[in-house]
Protein backbone atom coordinates (compact mmCIF):
# COMPACT_ATOMS: atom_id res chain seq x y z
CA UNK A 1 0.00 0.00 0.00
CA UNK A 2 1.00 3.62 -0.43
CA UNK A 3 1.94 5.64 2.68
CA UNK A 4 -1.12 6.74 4.64
CA UNK A 5 -3.22 3.66 3.92
CA UNK A 6 -4.51 1.70 6.90
CA UNK A 7 -3.20 -1.75 5.97
CA UNK A 8 0.07 -2.71 7.64
CA UNK A 9 2.80 -4.87 6.07
CA UNK A 10 1.85 -7.71 8.40
CA UNK A 11 -1.67 -7.87 7.00
CA UNK A 12 -0.73 -7.58 3.36
CA UNK A 13 -0.28 -11.30 2.75
CA UNK A 14 -4.03 -11.74 3.20
CA UNK A 15 -4.58 -8.77 0.92
CA UNK A 16 -2.53 -10.56 -1.73
CA UNK A 17 -4.83 -13.58 -1.42
CA UNK A 18 -7.87 -11.34 -1.75
CA UNK A 19 -6.41 -9.52 -4.74
CA UNK A 20 -5.63 -12.81 -6.44
CA UNK A 21 -9.10 -14.21 -5.79
CA UNK A 22 -11.19 -11.15 -6.61
CA UNK A 23 -9.26 -9.79 -9.57
CA UNK A 24 -7.34 -12.59 -11.26
CA UNK A 25 -9.03 -15.95 -10.74
CA UNK A 26 -12.52 -14.85 -11.83
CA UNK A 27 -10.94 -13.36 -14.96
CA UNK A 28 -8.86 -16.35 -15.92
CA UNK A 29 -11.23 -19.10 -14.83
CA UNK A 30 -14.42 -17.78 -16.36
CA UNK A 31 -14.07 -19.78 -19.53
CA UNK A 32 -14.46 -17.05 -22.10
CA UNK A 33 -11.59 -15.04 -20.57
CA UNK A 34 -9.52 -18.14 -19.96
CA UNK A 35 -9.65 -19.50 -23.52
CA UNK A 36 -9.17 -16.09 -25.13
CA UNK A 37 -6.12 -15.48 -22.93
CA UNK A 38 -4.60 -18.84 -23.81
CA UNK A 39 -5.11 -18.13 -27.48
CA UNK A 40 -3.68 -14.62 -27.01
CA UNK A 41 -0.32 -16.06 -26.09
CA UNK A 42 -0.12 -17.64 -29.54
CA UNK A 43 -1.08 -14.45 -31.42
CA UNK A 44 0.90 -11.40 -32.32
CA UNK A 45 -0.22 -8.12 -30.70
CA UNK A 46 -3.14 -6.64 -32.56
CA UNK A 47 -4.53 -9.89 -33.96
CA UNK A 48 -8.07 -10.79 -33.00
CA UNK A 49 -9.65 -14.09 -32.11
CA UNK A 50 -11.81 -15.60 -34.83
CA UNK A 51 -15.48 -14.85 -34.01
CA UNK A 52 -16.69 -18.41 -34.51
CA UNK A 53 -14.21 -19.79 -31.97
CA UNK A 54 -15.10 -17.11 -29.45
CA UNK A 55 -18.84 -17.81 -29.76
CA UNK A 56 -18.26 -21.54 -29.43
CA UNK A 57 -16.37 -21.10 -26.16
CA UNK A 58 -19.04 -18.81 -24.71
CA UNK A 59 -21.80 -21.37 -25.23
CA UNK A 60 -19.93 -24.01 -23.20
CA UNK A 61 -18.79 -21.77 -20.31
CA UNK A 62 -21.71 -20.02 -18.71
CA UNK A 63 -21.08 -21.29 -15.18
CA UNK A 64 -19.36 -18.62 -13.01
CA UNK A 65 -16.31 -19.33 -10.86
CA UNK A 66 -17.56 -19.27 -7.26
CA UNK A 67 -14.97 -19.32 -4.49
CA UNK A 68 -15.04 -21.13 -1.14
CA UNK A 69 -16.90 -19.34 1.65
CA UNK A 70 -13.94 -19.17 4.05
CA UNK A 71 -12.40 -16.48 1.87
CA UNK A 72 -15.30 -14.12 2.56
CA UNK A 73 -15.30 -14.60 6.35
CA UNK A 74 -14.08 -11.40 8.04
CA UNK A 75 -13.23 -13.23 11.27
CA UNK A 76 -11.04 -15.66 9.35
CA UNK A 77 -9.25 -12.77 7.70
CA UNK A 78 -8.59 -11.12 11.05
CA UNK A 79 -7.26 -14.36 12.56
CA UNK A 80 -4.97 -15.03 9.62
CA UNK A 81 -3.81 -11.41 9.65
CA UNK A 82 -2.73 -11.70 13.28
CA UNK A 83 -0.99 -15.04 12.67
CA UNK A 84 0.91 -13.54 9.75
CA UNK A 85 2.03 -10.60 11.85
CA UNK A 86 3.38 -12.96 14.51
CA UNK A 87 4.87 -15.35 11.93
CA UNK A 88 2.97 -18.29 13.40
CA UNK A 89 1.00 -21.13 11.82
CA UNK A 90 -2.74 -20.73 11.47
CA UNK A 91 -5.54 -22.99 10.21
CA UNK A 92 -9.05 -21.75 9.52
CA UNK A 93 -11.23 -24.33 7.83
CA UNK A 94 -9.83 -24.91 4.33
CA UNK A 95 -7.25 -22.14 4.69
CA UNK A 96 -3.82 -22.90 6.17
CA UNK A 97 -1.05 -20.38 6.74
CA UNK A 98 2.50 -21.49 7.58
CA UNK A 99 5.72 -19.48 7.82
CA UNK A 100 8.22 -22.34 7.84
CA UNK A 101 10.52 -22.56 5.98
CA UNK A 102 9.14 -19.41 4.30
CA UNK A 103 5.64 -17.85 4.24
CA UNK A 104 3.10 -19.81 2.21
CA UNK A 105 -0.66 -20.20 2.17
CA UNK A 106 -2.72 -23.26 1.22
CA UNK A 107 -6.41 -22.93 0.31
CA UNK A 108 -8.21 -26.24 -0.22
CA UNK A 109 -11.54 -26.52 -2.09
CA UNK A 110 -10.65 -23.19 -3.64
CA UNK A 111 -13.48 -23.24 -6.19
CA UNK A 112 -16.85 -24.17 -4.74
CA UNK A 113 -18.28 -25.80 -7.90
CA UNK A 114 -17.04 -29.33 -8.59
CA UNK A 115 -18.47 -29.27 -12.10
CA UNK A 116 -16.57 -26.08 -12.89
CA UNK A 117 -13.34 -27.67 -11.72
CA UNK A 118 -14.00 -30.79 -13.80
CA UNK A 119 -14.76 -28.73 -16.91
CA UNK A 120 -11.65 -26.63 -16.39
CA UNK A 121 -9.50 -29.73 -15.96
CA UNK A 122 -10.96 -31.38 -19.07
CA UNK A 123 -10.54 -28.33 -21.30
CA UNK A 124 -6.96 -27.69 -20.21
CA UNK A 125 -5.98 -31.29 -20.98
CA UNK A 126 -7.21 -30.75 -24.54
CA UNK A 127 -4.72 -27.92 -25.14
CA UNK A 128 -1.60 -28.35 -27.25
CA UNK A 129 1.20 -28.90 -24.74
CA UNK A 130 4.86 -28.49 -25.69
CA UNK A 131 7.78 -30.46 -24.26
CA UNK A 132 10.18 -28.30 -22.23
CA UNK A 133 13.52 -29.65 -21.06
CA UNK A 134 16.82 -28.19 -19.87
CA UNK A 135 19.15 -28.53 -16.88
CA UNK A 136 16.44 -27.42 -14.41
CA UNK A 137 13.27 -29.13 -15.59
CA UNK A 138 11.42 -31.57 -17.80
CA UNK A 139 7.65 -31.25 -18.29
CA UNK A 140 5.00 -30.13 -20.78
CA UNK A 141 3.53 -26.64 -20.88
CA UNK A 142 1.05 -24.47 -22.72
CA UNK A 143 2.55 -21.19 -23.88
CA UNK A 144 2.38 -18.59 -21.15
CA UNK A 145 -0.98 -16.93 -20.62
CA UNK A 146 -0.49 -13.20 -20.15
CA UNK A 147 -2.10 -9.78 -19.77
CA UNK A 148 -4.95 -10.51 -17.36
CA UNK A 149 -6.44 -7.20 -16.21
CA UNK A 150 -5.40 -6.48 -12.60
CA UNK A 151 -6.15 -3.27 -10.74
CA UNK A 152 -3.52 -1.74 -8.43
CA UNK A 153 -3.38 -4.65 -5.98
CA UNK A 154 -1.55 -4.95 -2.70
CA UNK A 155 1.04 -7.66 -2.36
CA UNK A 156 3.30 -7.52 0.65
CA UNK A 157 3.21 -3.74 0.91
CA UNK A 158 3.80 -2.78 -2.74
CA UNK A 159 1.69 -2.01 -5.76
CA UNK A 160 1.48 -4.72 -8.40
CA UNK A 161 1.84 -4.21 -12.09
CA UNK A 162 -1.29 -4.39 -14.22
CA UNK A 163 -0.66 -7.95 -15.44
CA UNK A 164 -0.03 -11.39 -14.00
CA UNK A 165 1.74 -14.30 -15.69
CA UNK A 166 0.01 -17.66 -15.74
CA UNK A 167 0.60 -20.89 -17.63
CA UNK A 168 -0.62 -24.46 -17.62
CA UNK A 169 1.86 -27.25 -16.90
CA UNK A 170 1.50 -31.00 -17.21
CA UNK A 171 3.94 -33.29 -15.38
CA UNK A 172 3.97 -36.98 -16.31
CA UNK A 173 6.21 -39.95 -15.47
CA UNK A 174 9.80 -38.83 -14.64
CA UNK A 175 9.01 -35.13 -15.17
CA UNK A 176 10.61 -32.84 -12.61
CA UNK A 177 11.38 -29.22 -11.69
CA UNK A 178 14.58 -29.03 -9.63
CA UNK A 179 15.55 -26.72 -6.78
CA UNK A 180 15.24 -22.99 -7.50
CA UNK A 181 13.94 -19.81 -5.84
CA UNK A 182 11.75 -18.39 -8.66
CA UNK A 183 13.90 -15.26 -8.65
CA UNK A 184 13.53 -13.24 -11.82
CA UNK A 185 13.23 -9.49 -12.10
CA UNK A 186 9.80 -8.35 -10.91
CA UNK A 187 8.39 -11.61 -9.53
CA UNK A 188 6.81 -11.07 -6.12
CA UNK A 189 4.26 -13.83 -5.35
CA UNK A 190 4.03 -17.29 -6.90
CA UNK A 191 0.82 -19.31 -7.12
CA UNK A 192 -0.21 -22.84 -8.12
CA UNK A 193 -3.73 -24.19 -8.60
CA UNK A 194 -3.75 -28.00 -8.73
CA UNK A 195 -6.10 -29.83 -11.10
CA UNK A 196 -5.01 -33.39 -10.42
CA UNK A 197 -6.71 -36.79 -10.00
CA UNK A 198 -6.57 -38.39 -6.54
CA UNK A 199 -2.89 -38.10 -5.61
CA UNK A 200 -0.63 -39.84 -3.09
CA UNK A 201 2.79 -38.96 -1.75
CA UNK A 202 4.13 -42.12 -3.41
CA UNK A 203 3.10 -40.67 -6.81
CA UNK A 204 5.85 -38.04 -6.52
CA UNK A 205 5.24 -34.57 -7.93
CA UNK A 206 5.21 -32.97 -4.48
CA UNK A 207 6.01 -29.30 -3.94
CA UNK A 208 9.09 -29.52 -1.72
CA UNK A 209 10.16 -26.53 0.41
CA UNK A 210 13.80 -26.06 1.49
CA UNK A 211 15.44 -24.49 4.51
CA UNK A 212 18.38 -22.16 3.86
CA UNK A 213 21.73 -21.56 5.54
CA UNK A 214 23.41 -18.31 6.58
CA UNK A 215 24.52 -17.75 2.97
CA UNK A 216 20.93 -18.01 1.70
CA UNK A 217 21.73 -21.35 0.07
CA UNK A 218 19.17 -24.20 0.20
CA UNK A 219 19.96 -27.01 2.64
CA UNK A 220 17.29 -29.67 3.01
CA UNK A 221 13.62 -30.36 2.33
CA UNK A 222 11.53 -29.77 5.47
CA UNK A 223 8.03 -29.79 4.00
CA UNK A 224 6.42 -31.55 1.03
CA UNK A 225 2.98 -30.51 -0.21
CA UNK A 226 1.11 -33.32 -1.95
CA UNK A 227 -0.95 -32.01 -4.91
CA UNK A 228 -4.68 -32.06 -4.29
CA UNK A 229 -7.51 -31.27 -6.67
CA UNK A 230 -8.81 -27.71 -6.41
CA UNK A 231 -6.09 -26.56 -3.97
CA UNK A 232 -4.39 -23.18 -4.35
CA UNK A 233 -0.88 -22.55 -2.97
CA UNK A 234 0.70 -19.10 -2.78
CA UNK A 235 4.12 -18.01 -1.52
CA UNK A 236 6.28 -14.90 -1.58
CA UNK A 237 9.26 -14.99 -3.96
CA UNK A 238 12.28 -14.12 -1.84
CA UNK A 239 15.98 -14.96 -1.35
CA UNK A 240 14.91 -17.98 0.74
CA UNK A 241 11.96 -19.32 -1.28
CA UNK A 242 13.80 -22.40 -2.58
CA UNK A 243 11.49 -25.18 -3.71
CA UNK A 244 11.17 -27.98 -6.27
CA UNK A 245 8.59 -30.22 -7.90
CA UNK A 246 9.84 -33.71 -7.13
CA UNK A 247 10.01 -36.31 -9.90
CA UNK A 248 6.63 -37.77 -10.86
CA UNK A 249 6.84 -41.48 -10.09
CA UNK A 250 3.41 -42.67 -11.22
CA UNK A 251 2.99 -43.84 -14.81
CA UNK A 252 -0.81 -43.63 -14.69
CA UNK A 253 -1.53 -40.06 -13.58
CA UNK A 254 -0.97 -36.54 -14.86
CA UNK A 255 -0.03 -33.67 -12.53
CA UNK A 256 -1.93 -30.76 -14.10
CA UNK A 257 -1.75 -27.23 -12.69
CA UNK A 258 -2.19 -23.55 -13.41
CA UNK A 259 0.68 -21.51 -12.05
CA UNK A 260 2.36 -18.14 -12.36
CA UNK A 261 3.47 -14.97 -10.63
CA UNK A 262 2.35 -11.53 -9.54
CA UNK A 263 4.84 -8.88 -10.61
CA UNK A 264 6.01 -5.77 -8.82
CA UNK A 265 9.17 -4.00 -7.62
CA UNK A 266 11.82 -6.56 -6.74
CA UNK A 267 12.78 -7.21 -3.14
CA UNK A 268 16.25 -6.27 -1.99
CA UNK A 269 18.45 -9.32 -2.28
CA UNK A 270 21.77 -10.18 -0.67
CA UNK A 271 24.89 -10.67 -2.83
CA UNK A 272 25.09 -14.02 -4.56
CA UNK A 273 27.08 -16.57 -2.61
CA UNK A 274 30.13 -17.84 -4.50
CA UNK A 275 31.51 -21.28 -3.73
CA UNK A 276 35.14 -21.62 -2.72
CA UNK A 277 37.27 -22.56 -5.73
CA UNK A 278 38.04 -26.25 -6.21
CA UNK A 279 41.71 -26.92 -5.37
CA UNK A 280 43.90 -27.75 -8.37
CA UNK A 281 47.03 -29.86 -8.30
CA UNK A 282 50.14 -30.38 -10.40
CA UNK A 283 50.77 -33.71 -12.07
CA UNK A 284 52.30 -36.56 -10.07
CA UNK A 285 55.82 -37.64 -11.12
CA UNK A 286 54.94 -41.00 -12.65
CA UNK A 287 56.41 -42.39 -15.89
CA UNK A 288 54.81 -44.32 -18.73
CA UNK A 289 55.10 -47.62 -16.83
CA UNK A 290 51.80 -46.67 -15.19
CA UNK A 291 50.19 -46.17 -18.59
CA UNK A 292 51.37 -49.58 -19.76
CA UNK A 293 49.67 -51.21 -16.76
CA UNK A 294 46.31 -49.47 -17.20
CA UNK A 295 45.66 -48.14 -20.71
CA UNK A 296 44.52 -50.23 -23.66
CA UNK A 297 47.69 -50.84 -25.76
CA UNK A 298 46.12 -49.49 -28.96
CA UNK A 299 46.02 -45.99 -27.41
CA UNK A 300 49.77 -46.15 -26.80
CA UNK A 301 50.49 -46.37 -30.52
CA UNK A 302 51.93 -43.04 -31.72
CA UNK A 303 50.30 -43.19 -35.17
CA UNK A 304 46.92 -43.87 -33.58
CA UNK A 305 47.44 -40.95 -31.19
CA UNK A 306 48.00 -38.73 -34.22
CA UNK A 307 44.68 -39.88 -35.71
CA UNK A 308 42.93 -39.14 -32.41
CA UNK A 309 44.48 -35.68 -32.26
CA UNK A 310 43.39 -34.90 -35.80
CA UNK A 311 39.78 -35.82 -34.99
CA UNK A 312 39.86 -33.96 -31.68
CA UNK A 313 41.22 -30.77 -33.22
CA UNK A 314 38.41 -30.85 -35.76
CA UNK A 315 35.55 -31.53 -33.29
CA UNK A 316 36.92 -30.41 -29.89
CA UNK A 317 35.62 -33.69 -28.45
CA UNK A 318 36.15 -37.43 -28.73
CA UNK A 319 35.18 -40.66 -26.99
CA UNK A 320 37.82 -43.38 -26.68
CA UNK A 321 36.10 -46.73 -26.26
CA UNK A 322 37.56 -49.59 -24.20
CA UNK A 323 40.08 -47.16 -22.80
CA UNK A 324 41.24 -49.15 -19.79
CA UNK A 325 42.55 -52.65 -20.10
CA UNK A 326 39.68 -55.08 -19.53
CA UNK A 327 41.11 -56.60 -16.36
CA UNK A 328 41.70 -53.18 -14.80
CA UNK A 329 38.25 -51.99 -15.83
CA UNK A 330 36.53 -54.96 -14.14
CA UNK A 331 38.64 -54.50 -11.01
CA UNK A 332 37.68 -50.83 -10.69
CA UNK A 333 34.01 -51.53 -11.44
CA UNK A 334 33.79 -54.09 -8.63
CA UNK A 335 35.73 -51.90 -6.19
CA UNK A 336 33.34 -48.97 -6.71
CA UNK A 337 30.54 -51.02 -5.13
CA UNK A 338 32.44 -51.85 -1.94
CA UNK A 339 30.82 -50.70 1.29
CA UNK A 340 34.09 -49.35 2.71
CA UNK A 341 33.89 -46.27 0.48
CA UNK A 342 32.38 -43.26 2.21
CA UNK A 343 30.24 -41.11 -0.09
CA UNK A 344 29.60 -37.46 0.68
CA UNK A 345 26.64 -35.60 -0.77
CA UNK A 346 27.64 -32.60 -2.88
CA UNK A 347 25.40 -29.56 -2.89
CA UNK A 348 23.81 -27.10 -2.51
CA UNK A 349 20.75 -28.47 -4.37
CA UNK A 350 20.28 -25.30 -6.44
CA UNK A 351 23.64 -26.13 -8.07
CA UNK A 352 24.28 -29.86 -7.77
CA UNK A 353 23.16 -33.09 -6.17
CA UNK A 354 25.38 -36.17 -6.33
CA UNK A 355 27.82 -38.07 -4.13
CA UNK A 356 31.62 -37.85 -4.16
CA UNK A 357 33.95 -40.47 -2.70
CA UNK A 358 36.12 -39.61 0.28
CA UNK A 359 39.59 -40.25 -1.08
CA UNK A 360 41.02 -41.68 2.13
CA UNK A 361 38.41 -44.48 2.07
CA UNK A 362 39.11 -45.69 -1.48
CA UNK A 363 40.34 -49.24 -2.10
CA UNK A 364 43.84 -49.51 -3.53
CA UNK A 365 42.85 -50.04 -7.16
CA UNK A 366 40.68 -46.88 -7.14
CA UNK A 367 43.52 -44.87 -5.63
CA UNK A 368 45.79 -46.21 -8.36
CA UNK A 369 43.27 -45.20 -11.03
CA UNK A 370 43.19 -41.67 -9.62
CA UNK A 371 46.98 -41.68 -9.60
CA UNK A 372 46.91 -42.63 -13.28
CA UNK A 373 44.70 -39.67 -14.19
CA UNK A 374 46.93 -37.27 -12.22
CA UNK A 375 50.26 -38.63 -13.45
CA UNK A 376 52.77 -36.75 -15.57
CA UNK A 377 52.67 -39.56 -18.11
CA UNK A 378 48.90 -39.16 -18.47
CA UNK A 379 49.23 -35.37 -18.90
CA UNK A 380 51.60 -36.09 -21.78
CA UNK A 381 49.22 -38.70 -23.22
CA UNK A 382 46.37 -36.14 -23.13
CA UNK A 383 48.63 -33.66 -24.92
CA UNK A 384 49.18 -36.23 -27.66
CA UNK A 385 45.44 -36.92 -27.88
CA UNK A 386 44.35 -33.27 -28.01
CA UNK A 387 47.27 -31.08 -29.06
CA UNK A 388 46.82 -29.02 -25.89
CA UNK A 389 49.90 -27.90 -23.99
CA UNK A 390 49.42 -30.08 -20.93
CA UNK A 391 53.10 -31.01 -20.79
CA UNK A 392 56.32 -29.14 -21.54
CA UNK A 393 57.22 -31.74 -24.17
CA UNK A 394 54.12 -30.88 -26.18
CA UNK A 395 55.15 -28.83 -29.26
CA UNK A 396 53.76 -25.32 -29.66
CA UNK A 397 50.72 -25.05 -31.91
CA UNK A 398 50.22 -22.56 -34.73
CA UNK A 399 48.73 -19.90 -32.48
CA UNK A 400 51.68 -20.07 -30.14
CA UNK A 401 54.03 -19.78 -33.13
CA UNK A 402 52.08 -16.74 -34.33
CA UNK A 403 52.43 -15.18 -30.89
CA UNK A 404 56.16 -15.87 -30.93
CA UNK A 405 56.44 -14.31 -34.39
CA UNK A 406 54.48 -11.26 -33.24
CA UNK A 407 56.74 -10.93 -30.20
CA UNK A 408 59.79 -11.13 -32.50
CA UNK A 409 58.37 -8.39 -34.74
CA UNK A 410 57.89 -6.14 -31.71
CA UNK A 411 61.45 -6.75 -30.60
CA UNK A 412 62.75 -6.03 -34.11
CA UNK A 413 60.74 -2.82 -34.16
CA UNK A 414 62.25 -1.72 -30.89
CA UNK A 415 65.75 -2.43 -32.22
CA UNK A 416 65.21 -0.19 -35.27
CA UNK A 417 63.42 2.49 -33.26
CA UNK A 418 60.12 2.09 -35.16
CA UNK A 419 58.10 1.36 -32.06
CA UNK A 420 56.82 4.32 -30.05
CA UNK A 421 55.79 2.23 -27.04
CA UNK A 422 58.07 1.93 -24.01
CA UNK A 423 59.82 -1.40 -23.81
CA UNK A 424 58.34 -1.94 -20.33
CA UNK A 425 54.85 -1.92 -21.84
CA UNK A 426 55.82 -4.63 -24.29
CA UNK A 427 57.37 -6.66 -21.51
CA UNK A 428 54.19 -6.42 -19.42
CA UNK A 429 52.19 -7.87 -22.29
CA UNK A 430 54.35 -10.93 -22.53
CA UNK A 431 52.41 -13.95 -21.37
CA UNK A 432 53.85 -15.84 -18.46
CA UNK A 433 54.19 -19.55 -19.20
CA UNK A 434 51.38 -21.43 -17.45
CA UNK A 435 51.79 -24.65 -15.54
CA UNK A 436 49.27 -27.41 -16.38
CA UNK A 437 47.09 -28.43 -13.43
CA UNK A 438 44.02 -30.59 -12.82
CA UNK A 439 41.24 -31.30 -10.35
CA UNK A 440 39.03 -34.37 -10.16
CA UNK A 441 36.80 -36.65 -8.12
CA UNK A 442 35.03 -40.00 -8.12
CA UNK A 443 31.27 -39.52 -8.36
CA UNK A 444 28.25 -41.71 -7.70
CA UNK A 445 25.00 -40.98 -9.56
CA UNK A 446 21.78 -42.37 -8.09
CA UNK A 447 18.21 -41.48 -9.11
CA UNK A 448 17.75 -37.80 -8.25
CA UNK A 449 21.35 -36.83 -9.10
CA UNK A 450 22.09 -33.80 -11.29
CA UNK A 451 24.12 -30.63 -11.75
CA UNK A 452 22.69 -27.25 -12.76
CA UNK A 453 23.91 -24.17 -14.58
CA UNK A 454 24.35 -21.14 -12.34
CA UNK A 455 25.55 -17.55 -12.58
CA UNK A 456 28.75 -18.03 -10.59
CA UNK A 457 29.85 -20.83 -12.91
CA UNK A 458 29.32 -18.61 -15.94
CA UNK A 459 31.32 -15.77 -14.37
CA UNK A 460 34.25 -18.08 -13.60
CA UNK A 461 34.24 -20.04 -16.86
CA UNK A 462 37.62 -20.61 -18.52
CA UNK A 463 39.27 -22.73 -21.17
CA UNK A 464 39.49 -26.32 -19.96
CA UNK A 465 39.63 -29.97 -20.99
CA UNK A 466 36.91 -32.12 -19.41
CA UNK A 467 37.49 -35.84 -18.88
CA UNK A 468 34.83 -38.35 -17.83
CA UNK A 469 35.41 -42.08 -17.47
CA UNK A 470 32.05 -43.80 -16.71
CA UNK A 471 31.25 -47.13 -15.05
CA UNK A 472 27.53 -47.36 -15.78
CA UNK A 473 26.71 -50.90 -16.88
CA UNK A 474 26.24 -52.07 -20.44
CA UNK A 475 22.46 -51.54 -20.37
CA UNK A 476 22.43 -47.88 -19.31
CA UNK A 477 20.07 -45.94 -21.60
CA UNK A 478 19.95 -42.26 -22.51
CA UNK A 479 16.36 -41.95 -21.26
CA UNK A 480 17.64 -42.57 -17.72
CA UNK A 481 19.46 -39.21 -17.72
CA UNK A 482 22.97 -38.81 -16.33
CA UNK A 483 24.37 -37.52 -19.63
CA UNK A 484 26.45 -34.34 -19.85
CA UNK A 485 25.14 -31.43 -21.93
CA UNK A 486 27.25 -28.53 -23.17
CA UNK A 487 25.43 -25.27 -23.91
CA UNK A 488 26.36 -21.76 -25.01
CA UNK A 489 26.30 -19.24 -22.16
CA UNK A 490 23.00 -17.31 -21.93
CA UNK A 491 21.56 -19.28 -24.84
CA UNK A 492 19.29 -22.32 -25.08
CA UNK A 493 21.35 -23.83 -27.86
CA UNK A 494 22.67 -27.28 -27.00
CA UNK A 495 26.15 -27.68 -28.45
CA UNK A 496 26.99 -31.25 -27.47
CA UNK A 497 25.62 -34.18 -25.46
CA UNK A 498 27.96 -36.83 -24.07
CA UNK A 499 26.21 -40.04 -23.01
CA UNK A 500 27.78 -42.28 -20.36
CA UNK A 501 29.19 -45.49 -21.80
CA UNK A 502 31.12 -48.18 -19.96
CA UNK A 503 34.89 -47.72 -20.17
CA UNK A 504 34.59 -44.99 -22.79
CA UNK A 505 36.86 -42.04 -22.02
CA UNK A 506 35.14 -38.78 -23.01
CA UNK A 507 37.29 -35.71 -23.71
CA UNK A 508 35.71 -32.30 -24.38
CA UNK A 509 37.52 -28.99 -24.77
CA UNK A 510 35.38 -25.98 -23.84
CA UNK A 511 35.93 -22.24 -24.05
CA UNK A 512 34.83 -19.42 -21.74
CA UNK A 513 31.40 -19.19 -23.35
CA UNK A 514 30.53 -22.86 -22.93
CA UNK A 515 28.86 -24.30 -19.82
CA UNK A 516 27.93 -27.85 -18.91
CA UNK A 517 25.45 -29.74 -16.74
CA UNK A 518 24.58 -33.36 -15.95
CA UNK A 519 20.94 -34.17 -16.71
CA UNK A 520 18.78 -35.35 -13.82
CA UNK A 521 18.96 -39.13 -13.31
CA UNK A 522 15.36 -40.36 -13.18
CA UNK A 523 13.65 -43.41 -11.72
CA UNK A 524 13.47 -45.23 -15.03
CA UNK A 525 16.93 -46.44 -14.10
CA UNK A 526 15.25 -48.57 -11.42
CA UNK A 527 12.93 -50.32 -13.86
CA UNK A 528 12.89 -54.08 -14.18
CA UNK A 529 16.14 -55.53 -15.38
CA UNK A 530 17.98 -58.78 -15.21
CA UNK A 531 20.79 -56.91 -13.52
CA UNK A 532 18.93 -54.14 -11.71
CA UNK A 533 21.78 -53.60 -9.24
CA UNK A 534 23.82 -51.91 -11.95
CA UNK A 535 21.01 -49.44 -12.49
CA UNK A 536 20.64 -48.27 -8.91
CA UNK A 537 23.67 -46.06 -9.40
CA UNK A 538 26.45 -45.48 -11.86
CA UNK A 539 29.90 -44.09 -11.23
CA UNK A 540 32.46 -41.99 -13.03
CA UNK A 541 35.87 -40.41 -12.68
CA UNK A 542 35.47 -36.73 -13.51
CA UNK A 543 38.53 -34.54 -14.13
CA UNK A 544 39.23 -31.08 -15.52
CA UNK A 545 42.65 -30.18 -16.96
CA UNK A 546 43.96 -26.66 -17.47
CA UNK A 547 46.85 -25.68 -19.74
Amino acid sequence: RRPGKSCTRQSCFLCSVSSFIKLVIPACLSSSHRIVSIMASKRRPGESVKPEKKRKRKRSCEEPAELCSVLEDQQVKQTVREAWGQKTACTQGDLELDCHPFPHCIIRNFLSSESFVENLQRELLQLNFHEKSNDLYKFKQVSTVWAFPLLAGEVLGVELEATVDISCAKYEYTDVLLCHDDELEGRRVAFILYLVPPWENSDGGTLDLYTTDSNFQPESIVKSLVPSLNTLVLFEVSPVSFHQVSEVLTEDKCRLSLSGWFHGPSLERPPRHIDAPVPRSLHLPRDETLLMEWVNPMYMDISYQEQIQEEFEENSEIQLKDFLQEEKFREVREALRLSQIQWTKRGPPNKRCYEAASLDTLPQCLSECLELLRSEAFFLLLSNFTGLRLHYLCPADDEDEDEDEEKKDIQDGEATGSSSEPSSANTSREKEPSIPVCCGEVRRWAPGGYTLLHDAEAAQAEYALDLVLPFCGADWQSEFGGFTCYVANEEDEELLTVYPEDNSLALVYRDKETLKFVKHVNHKSLSESADSSTRRAFYDFSFVYYE
